[in-house]
């Protein structure tokens, strides 16, 4: 508060409600035992056995939003991030208990380095044609 009496609008803002701080979603957690595998890019899918997740009452409405949002389309973390409007932080912890409540599951994409040189393609596509 100000020395007048009057809310910083720079802290408060009536029309935006209550807000909710990172912590306060994770329950503190700033890690997961998953987080190793998940960066910006791994993809976050629902497992197709899981209907009707706001049933679970484990659950938050984050974790809800997440498995809603990975159900007919796969997410990476970064989009996840940017739909939720939650830190990247906040989102790997929210989806580490998802991955061990067997709700969604974490695929990588192919790193490049792993990626088939496309030369060698070009050869095998080349070699199958003269037979």
């Amino acid at each position: 508060m100000s020395g007048d009496g009057q809310r910083s609008s720079h802290w408060f803002d009536d029309e935006a409600g209550p807000v909710v701080r990172p912590y306060a979603v994770t329950r503190g957690r700033t890690s997961h035992g998953v987080q190793h595998r998940l960066d910006l890019i791994a993809v976050v899918v629902t497992e197709p056995h899981v209907d009707h997740p706001e049933a679970d009452p484990s659950l938050s409405p984050e974790h809800v939003d997440i498995v809603e949002l990975c159900r007919d389309t796969p997410q990476s973390v970064a989009e996840l991030s940017a739909e939720l409007d939650l830190p990247v932080g906040v989102v790997r912890v929210l989806v580490g208990d998802l991955v061990d409540e067997e709700l969604v599951h974490v695929s990588r994409p192919v790193p490049p380095a792993e990626l088939v040189d496309e030369s060698i393609l070009r050869d095998v596509i080349n070699g199958l044609r003269a037979l």
